[in-house]
């Protein structure tokens, strides 16, 4: 009994030491890798409909081409700050399906979580938008699945934006800061995994460097004409004005 005891005391210090010892990271840096399954998204805009010649693009393309198209990005944060930015595309290969803007990295989005407010600047085609708005309100899921994204235990949570997107996210409460990439966020901690199975898209967090980040080094975006999100959406509707499905995918790739 009095090693049972003794074992039973040494479990529980233990288990207090590394209580002790958790650390919460409120700043940082996290690296994310954006995979498009390029195969997947073309298959869609290719139906039995399409020409000869689009269907013949399509082929080549799988033939030339990797099934994954892979851009990078980083998130630095620090409280209740945070500035996510895409990093240059380094696979090359132009192409004409490279130019969807689903395809491209568009935004560089500066949030302030506390005030509920954020600025991106968006690159709009041949034009970057200064949009100024309010944080993106979702209402997520909570779900019991539970994965394990670049060291941290994360938490799924599922929710559908822009009327019909459906997402999926993977966020961990070691993090305690309401954030992700591009424009996700509003969940109890940070979101490390996010996937729209519909668009055939996913962001995964590679790295998470947990590390001082001035408060300085959170600038927010400057450059761009002035825009909201209604705005925004006038101009891309306009441009695209007789476009028909191609017009909603881009106004859904800009809007994330």
């Amino acid at each position: 009994m009095k090693c049972i005891i003794a074992i039973l005391c040494c479990l529980a210090a233990t288990a207090s030491v590394n209580a002790q010892n958790a650390r919460f990271t409120t700043s940082g840096v996290i690296e994310y890798e954006k995979s498009v399954n390029m195969f997947a998204l073309l298959k869609k805009n290719v139906s039995e409909s399409s020409g000869s010649f689009w269907k013949e693009m399509f082929e080549n393309y799988k033939r030339n081409q990797p099934q994954f198209k892979i851009l990078n990005s980083t998130l630095s944060f620090s409280d209740d700050k945070t500035l996510f930015s895409p990093l240059a595309d380094t696979e090359g290969g132009r192409n004409y399906f490279s130019n969807d803007p689903l395809v491209t990295q568009n935004n560089t989005i500066y949030s302030d979580l506390a005030a509920g407010s954020f600025i991106a600047q968006k690159t709009v085609y041949e034009e970057t938008f200064l949009q100024k708005d309010s944080i993106r309100k979702i209402n997520w899921k909570l779900t019991s699945e539970m994965r394990t994204i670049a060291g941290y235990e994360c938490r799924r949570a599922n929710a559908i934006i822009l009327d019909s997107i459906y997402v999926v996210a993977f966020y961990t409460d070691k993090i305690p800061v309401s954030g992700g990439p591009e424009s996700f966020s509003g969940l109890p901690g940070m979101i490390l995994g996010v996937a729209l199975p519909h668009e055939n898209i996913t962001w995964f967090a590679k790295t998470v460097t947990d590390k001082p980040v001035p408060q300085t080094a959170l600038k927010a975006p400057a450059k761009g004409k002035a825009t909201d999100y209604k705005g925004l959406k006038k101009i891309i509707d306009d441009a695209l004005k007789g476009w028909g499905d191609y017009a909603r995918s881009a106004l859904k790739a800009f809007s994330l």
